[in-house]
């Protein structure tokens, strides 16, 4: 290829890439299960699972060894296999579960979808799933349990020692979000009280040693028996080229798209996979694919462009895991969510573009915000790898070779980057009072530390002397939710609208409520419809709106009314599940559901109550400042608001980052309402000319 220069990468073990060629994806995050209708029998597949080969070293270990640190390739069996093997050798007989933590959602639902068919048994029986405001598990037959690490956290307040659990899977460590640190720090803790439970720290990437030295504690010293221990098993992979830009690319984005192109019209047969950074890059990336696909018709092969990212529709998502059709190739444009969340069969072909966003907390302003950086050694290399799964692949990264080695080793953990509040409450809630002094895998900084407290004492979750306030601070450490949005829940039983605050922070807790066609008539007759529910005092008001009508729907009107005004189907059914939870913890804590029939400003002085850390007023200079941190903010263009005309005062939901910082989910407040519902918080200060 013109203007790229290769660099080749040797196979890790030439024995590796004599096994079974066949794609056997066990490490798939999307709704794929077993099909009964492939060539070889289920059991010969699983034993062709590079992990079936380490089967009795790693049941050795676990009973030698109270934690085994697992580092295996994507696609080696671990998430799949591992559980079922635990099961077999009888670690459930007492009637203990075996429990696998997984960080999102559609990843516990389908690995438990995929094993349960494995199993042979319905889903919720043997195996079963806990993901928030959803499960399909029983307590007395269950033994294989998949959760989010949310759930496994809430049930350390009722089990601190997780009685119920012989052992537990830690899967997709390498991620490090902040509940994973969070649950490796308790889980130390846990280890070293209950010597008969073990945990499996699984990842594809993860730096092993650090994992070790961190769990390996040894309470009898004359004993020279670690208490944790390494094992490597290798993946499927298999050889991936690496090219690397002779120039650097002005726009990743254009860059992505025209290399993809020469991959077209050069390379053989294979789809191709594009990293790129953000659903609006994607869907730039896209629109470029089908303008070149219209015109490049003498290739034998047409392209097939298709998007993904994690706030994409469910529909939508699974169209990159179908079957490539004859004639076509597929190019994949995704986030970083392609990384190692999900694997795409047929992938031959990686375009890296070297940059990726980051969620960032900035304990100065109080900002947390998406921010653009480079990505690290190891999530470059997870990305070539993402090329090497069928066959021999080839991965295009958009940037020089010497600038690849002044990239970080690894990604900073979300723990070092991220507003700690929901995880400090957390940990209070569970006994942990010294919080500073807590031992994390990655310590936070102190400042980000203290900022989660400043906002948990300002909020009234903990008192004077930092220990968890009764009732308020207890109740709150109960919801599934940021304890903004807690803090509000509790509030609506004062403001006597619950039912109303249950249906916006149940839609806040979904993404594209609203769908928004392409373009032409479609995008039009959208906008007029959405326009039925907006209303002047903002967006939190505009989704209860949405609500309230899908509630009035009958079951069997429900679906066409939402294809007639341009709303998900699906994300509001799960807003309509939700919303039921969250009455239910509400009836739990003998808080009045109520209605507020209407009033609007009712609804908007409970937002008050609890969204008031995050407010902005529009500055002389015509843009939003926070009051706190005099932080430079913008409305973001998908509001309600940002036709109209600017209301001096408002409170947000979030800020999401690109060239600017953009509110979220805005609500028009008065600046009075925050002097009387949070005095301890705001005071009216008059400055002089």
């Amino acid at each position: 290829m013109a203007g790229m220069r290769p660099v080749f990468l040797k196979p890790k073990d030439d024995d590796l890439y004599q096994e079974d060629k066949t794609d056997l994806d066990t490490d798939q995050t999307t709704a794929f299960i077993y099909n009964p209708n492939l060539s070889l029998p289920l059991e010969q597949h699983r034993q062709r699972l590079p992990v079936y080969k380490n089967r009795d070293h790693i049941l050795y270990l676990l009973e030698q060894h109270q934690t085994v640190v697992l580092v295996g390739e994507t696609g080696c069996g671990k998430s799949t296999q591992i559980p079922q093997y635990l099961y077999e050798a009888g670690w459930c007989a007492d009637g203990k579960i075996v429990g696998i933590t997984e960080p999102r959602r559609v990843a516990a639902t389908t690995l438990a979808n995929r094993v349960a068919d494995e199993k042979g048994t319905p889903l919720g029986a043997v195996v079963g799933y806990s993901i928030r405001f959803d499960d399909a598990f029983d307590p007395l037959n269950t033994k294989i349990k998949y959760m989010t690490e949310g759930i496994l956290l809430r049930e350390m307040m009722a089990d601190p020692l997780l009685r119920n659990y012989c052992c537990i899977v830690l899967d997709e460590v390498h991620e490090r979000t902040l509940l994973t640190d969070t649950i490796m720090g308790l889980l130390k803790k846990i280890l070293q009280k209950r010597r008969s439970l073990k945990l499996i720290v699984a990842s594809a990437t993860v730096d092993a040693e650090q994992l070790r030295d961190f769990f390996n504690f040894n309470s009898n010293k004359d004993s020279m028996k670690d208490s944790a221990v390494i094992i490597s098993v290798q993946g499927r992979l298999y050889p991936v080229e690496v090219f690397y830009s002779q120039e650097p690319v002005p726009d990743y984005v254009k860059g992505s798209v025209d290399t993809a192109m020469k991959i077209h019209d050069n390379e053989p047969k294979g789809d191709i996979l594009i990293f790129l950074t953000g659903h609006e890059e994607v869907d730039r990336a896209i629109s470029l694919l089908k303008e070149h696909a219209v015109q490049n018709k003498n290739n034998e092969l047409k392209l097939l462009p298709l998007p993904m990212y994690g706030s994409l529709p469910y529909g939508d998502q699974l169209k990159v895991f179908r079957p490539t059709p004859r004639g076509l190739r597929k190019v994949v444009v995704a986030t970083n969510i392609a990384e190692t969340s999900i694997t795409i069969s047929g992938i031959v072909y990686v375009i890296d573009c070297g940059f990726m966003k980051l969620r960032w907390f900035n304990p100065e302003t109080q900002v947390d915000s998406l921010v653009l950086v480079p990505t690290s050694q190891a999530s470059a290399d997870q990305r070539a790898g993402r090329a090497g799964r069928v066959r021999s692949g080839k991965c295009y990264r958009l940037y020089k070779e010497e600038e690849f080695e002044k990239l970080s080793a690894a990604t900073p953990p979300e723990m070092q980057r991220t507003e700690l509040s929901g995880a400090i409450l957390q940990l209070k809630a569970l006994g942990i009072n010294n919080v500073l002094r807590f031992n994390f895998p990655s310590p936070p900084p102190a400042k980000n530390l203290l900022s989660g407290l400043e906002l948990l004492y300002a909020l009234n979750a903990i008192d004077d002397s930092g220990q968890l306030t009764d009732p308020l601070g207890v109740r709150m450490a109960e919801f599934p939710v940021s304890p903004l949005h807690s803090k509000t829940l509790i509030s609506s039983g004062e403001f006597g609208c619950a039912e109303e605050m249950a249906s916006i922070m149940a839609a806040l807790q979904v993404q594209n409520i609203f769908t928004k066609p392409g373009g032409g008539q479609a995008a039009i007759r959208a906008r007029i419809a959405h326009r039925k529910f907006e209303v002047a005092e903002g967006d939190m008001l505009t989704l209860l709106n949405v609500v309230t009508g899908f509630l009035k729907q009958e079951k069997q009107r429900s679906k066409s009314w939402c294809h007639e005004n341009f709303l998900n189907y699906k994300a509001l059914r799960r807003v309509e599940q939700i919303r039921k939870q969250i009455l239910k913890l509400l009836s739990k804590f003998k808080i009045p559901i109520e209605s507020c029939s209407g009033r609007s400003e009712v609804v908007c002085r409970c937002i008050t109550a609890g969204l008031f850390p995050n407010a902005a007023y529009l500055h002389h200079s015509g843009v939003y400042r926070t009051v706190r941190g005099g932080q430079e903010l913008y409305i973001h263009p998908s509001s309600v608001l940002y036709t109209l005309e600017q209301p001096q005062w408002i409170l947000f939901n979030e800020i999401m980052s690109t060239n600017r910082a953009y509110m979220r989910e805005i609500t028009v407040v008065h600046p009075d309402w925050l002097e009387e519902l949070a005095p301890h918080f705001y005071q009216k200060r008059f400055d002089r000319d």
